[in-house]
């Protein structure tokens, strides 16, 4: 059973989410792409990209290498999928990292929303690559996230993601841990003060820390992301965070361009902390029906399939079981 405060907060979420109206045409209802996705890692971009697909981005892209573009092709004729990454020793004569990086920099223009990390490995020219897209991305004020081996580069490079507060960072307790000593945070501290110190730490980002219950926190404001989960933790159920979470900012850019009439007040700070929370508590109700369904089986893909239910269940006012 949801509190009320969390009751509270996805009310306010349900003001993001866009109408269905005939007047949208594709693309305003979000374009979103996953940087990751390499020889050794083909699933987790694929989940993060269909979760963003199955929640409501109208375009959801992955931009990968050419051995994991060729799987990820093969999971869903749905996801545009984009081989412009490479790995140090796929790079070919005539390419550099001046030339890939220019690749997915071009496709900045066409997107609302980026996710940098599922499956992306720790290869210095994919890690170079990435970190050229988030300079490039904070030029434009895109949103971005950062997930798994793209908080390495918060990690090492943390110049890349200081101060940006249009930065969602989504460490689970080892990679929250490692951000936190290096920034010299005292772990042993108030552990529901933690996450708000890391945010502050990075200059105002949002950071939601994953856990029993997920803390959200840009460094001024907490909230605590506190609906019932599953109780398999496999695998691959963060990329249905990350996926959620770029639709959800999607639809953010959305409400802040007004394309369709609202009451417009929700300011574009309070929608980047909503949006976190948002792209939580789905992601816990996917784990939660997910578990009930599948038990110790459970796998990455199983909340895949239950992303529509979880919106319906705490988004749509008119399914709702809230």
């Amino acid at each position: 059973m949801a509190s009320q405060t969390t009751k509270d907060i996805l009310l306010k979420v349900r003001k993001m989410v866009p109408p269905m109206l005939e007047k949208f045409h594709k693309g305003q209802m979000g374009r979103v792409a996953v940087i990751g996705g390499s020889q050794d890692y083909t699933g987790a971009p694929y989940f993060s990209a269909m979760a963003s697909a199955r929640l409501g981005a109208d375009m959801s892209h992955v931009i990968c290498e050419p051995e994991a573009a060729q799987v990820i092709k093969t999971y869903s004729p749905n996801l545009m999928v984009h081989p412009y990454m490479r790995q140090a020793h796929h790079l070919h004569e005539k390419e550099s990292l001046e030339t890939i990086s220019k690749n997915v920099v071009d496709m900045l223009p066409r997107l609302h929303v980026i996710v940098i990390g599922p499956g992306l490995g720790r290869d210095q020219c994919m890690q170079d690559t990435c970190a050229t897209v988030i300079q490039e991305a904070r030029k434009v004020n895109m949103p971005f996230v950062l997930d798994a081996d793209g908080l390495y580069l918060a990690q090492t490079r943390p110049e890349l993601v200081q101060g940006y507060k249009e930065c969602i960072l989504t460490p689970n307790v080892v990679e929250f841990g490692r951000l936190a000593r290096s920034k010299g945070i005292d772990m042993d501290g108030d552990e529901t003060q933690l996450c708000s110190n890391l945010a502050k730490a990075f200059g105002g980002v949002t950071i939601v820390q994953k856990g029993s219950k997920d803390y959200i926190s840009n460094g001024e404001f907490t909230l605590v992301s506190d609906l019932e989960g599953g109780l398999k933790r496999s695998g691959g159920q963060g990329d249905t965070l990350t996926g959620s979470l770029a639709t959800l900012l999607g639809w953010r850019k959305a409400y802040l361009d007004r394309i369709w009439d609202h009451e417009n007040d929700l300011s574009a700070s309070e929608m980047l902390t909503l949006a976190a929370f948002g792209g939580s508590s789905i992601t816990r109700e996917c784990s939660r029906l997910a578990f009930a369904e599948r038990g110790r089986s459970l796998q990455a893909g199983d909340l895949t399939d239950k992303v529509e239910i979880a919106f319906n269940n705490l988004l749509d006012p008119a399914k709702s079981r809230l």
